[in-house]
């Protein structure tokens, strides 16, 4: 029995999909021996971020907050599956149509790799050699849907009389030749399927092994700091803890594929307005400069009022004023332009580098080697300022320049150049829309105010009055701060309000604004439930 009209339409849908499938899988595979960034969904998803709108971007972290990435990329697969599908009906109907879309996505994945920052001519090559792969096997796929194609055996003509050749060759019947043309077929969507699974695997076998810096992270030694600082803080039940573990430490950034540098192939350059320029390596900075500790919190412009994109880590690094001073930065610039090895770009104050903050390359988090997620084996942490303008990953550069003359990655898309961390606080103890006992409750949460350290704390219950709370040790300029507070609660529906006041004396701002473009403003508040 043939094929019924829906029955191709599905099959050819079903061609569309596994041959776009079967590009994608040889395109991964082909970025390992060119690089990581040119595979096609990622050079594509990496385009999508750098040119999405500030407004759907902010949407996208506050939806899905560090499972932005997958997110994306499987949107993108949803869409390419779609459009693959449609591609293969197309081939099937009114060829070479198909194929015309397969080209059309090529060519955008071709132009989407090489805009990436870094990219050179041979990332389009994971593109087109995927793409080409896909439209043969998809030629050849379409080809078995269709009768007595490719030497396939037609089926006999009711109206044709034999009986006039005795030697006529026998003909398979309709139903006989239904059966050829579905076997035929599906051997050729099992060997593209079959083909999809061993690239799919092995690209996913070899993207894990292939150029992973997993084994030169284990062997990393983090050096030893000179200093002590102070990380013992009680613990409140369900309340963050001070020091947040490294598995645990929000993520945001822009890099789909995370870059894997070696230890020993790092190296950092200093150039632009200074007196010489330097290149400086792993082994100079453990043998010429001395490495020190530091707790500091860092936060995420994208952090909403009461948000979880913070936390706090001991990092160990270097001094990045001693370094800035070998080069010597001239008298007029105000801004270092810090890269990251995929291209990314901070624009972070001269002067935030250079006092008397703990701006550090940092080498270690809270005792280990940098996660590479986090930016082994080198990142910048500069105290009081959001990420965005600070906390490059995978640096690789620092340009000493002028706020005038050059516009960072996040600045250039209409962020504010300067970014202080606003004072905020946030009520972690009891959950929101939780319900607690009638009698004493204990309401706790993390205040910060980075650089200028945490003076005071209140809480207020509905719209009674405010209630100093208890500030925990340890108190540093830089991390942020626990608190609690001992609430008599009355049986009812109630809201709980925190305000903090930094260390100058300043209070946190009451009025509620977005985080673009520098920073979310207002008073985290929470809903609780006192049964009597």
């Amino acid at each position: 029995m043939s094929f019924s009209p829906r029955e191709r339409a599905l099959a050819a849908g079903v061609s569309g999909v596994l041959c776009a499938a079967l590009g994608v899988g040889i395109g991964y595979l082909c970025a390992l021996a060119v690089d990581r960034g040119s595979a096609p969904l990622h050079a594509v998803g990496s385009t999508v971020i750098d040119n999405a709108p500030a407004e759907m971007r902010e949407w996208a972290i506050e939806t899905f907050g560090t499972n932005d990435k997958p997110v994306l990329l499987t949107s993108i697969a949803i869409i390419m599956a779609v459009l693959a599908a449609m591609a293969g009906i197309a081939e099937f109907k009114r060829p070479p149509a198909g194929l015309v879309i397969f080209g059309i996505v090529g060519v955008v994945g071709v132009f989407a790799a090489l805009d990436r920052p870094t990219a050179v001519w041979t990332w389009a090559l994971p593109t087109l050699i995927g793409v080409g792969v896909a439209m043969g096997a998809l030629h050849v796929l379409i080809g078995r849907l269709r009768p007595g194609v490719s030497g396939t055996a037609t089926a006999p003509d009711p109206q044709l009389d034999q009986s006039t050749d005795t030697h006529t060759p026998a003909v398979p019947s309709e139903g006989e030749y239904g059966d050829v043309e579905r076997r035929r077929f599906l051997v050729g969507a099992s060997v593209v399927g079959g083909a999809v699974a061993a690239t799919g695997l092995g690209g996913w076998a070899l993207w894990r092994t292939t150029g992973s810096v997993g084994a030169d992270r284990a062997a990393f030694d983090v050096p030893a700091a000179t200093n002590t600082v102070p990380t013992a803080a009680p613990e409140l039940k369900d309340v963050t803890t001070f020091i947040t573990p490294n598995s645990d430490f929000y993520r945001i950034d822009t890099a789909l594929t995370v870059p894997q540098i070696k230890s020993d192939s790092w190296s950092l350059r200093i150039h632009g307005m200074v007196d010489r320029e330097i290149r400086l390596d792993l082994d100079q900075l453990r043998r010429e400069h001395t490495p020190f500790d530091a707790v500091v919190t860092l936060t995420c412009v994208s952090n909403s009022v009461g948000g979880d994109l913070i936390g706090n880590a001991t990092w160990t690094g270097y001094r990045i004023s001693d370094l800035l001073a070998l080069a010597g930065p001239a008298e007029d610039a105000d801004m270092v332009l810090s890269t990251s090895a995929d291209g990314w770009t901070a624009g972070t104050p001269l002067t935030a580098l250079t006092d008397n903050r703990d701006a550090m390359l940092a080498v270690g988090m809270n005792d280990e080697p940098l996660p590479v997620e986090h930016g082994y084996p080198v990142r910048m942490v500069v105290p009081g300022l959001y990420g965005y303008v600070s906390a490059t990953k995978w640096v690789v550069s620092l340009e000493v320049t002028r706020f005038d003359r050059a516009k960072a990655y996040w600045t250039s898309l209409g962020w504010a150049e300067k970014g202080p961390i606003k004072t905020s606080s946030r009520i972690d103890v009891p959950r929101p829309n939780s319900t607690v006992p009638t009698g004493p409750v204990t309401v706790g949460g993390v205040a910060w105010a980075q650089h200028r350290g945490i003076a005071g704390l209140q809480v207020r219950v509905d719209d009674g009055p405010w209630n100093d709370a208890e500030l925990l040790p340890p108190d540093l300029l830089d991390a942020w701060r626990l608190w609690k507070w001992d609430w008599n609660a009355e049986p009812g529906k109630h809201q709980l309000t925190v305000r903090a006041v930094d260390g100058d004396g300043q209070p946190q701002i009451e009025t509620e604004e977005p985080p673009v473009p520098d920073g979310a403003t207002g008073l985290h508040t929470i809903a609780v439930s006192v049964r009597s």
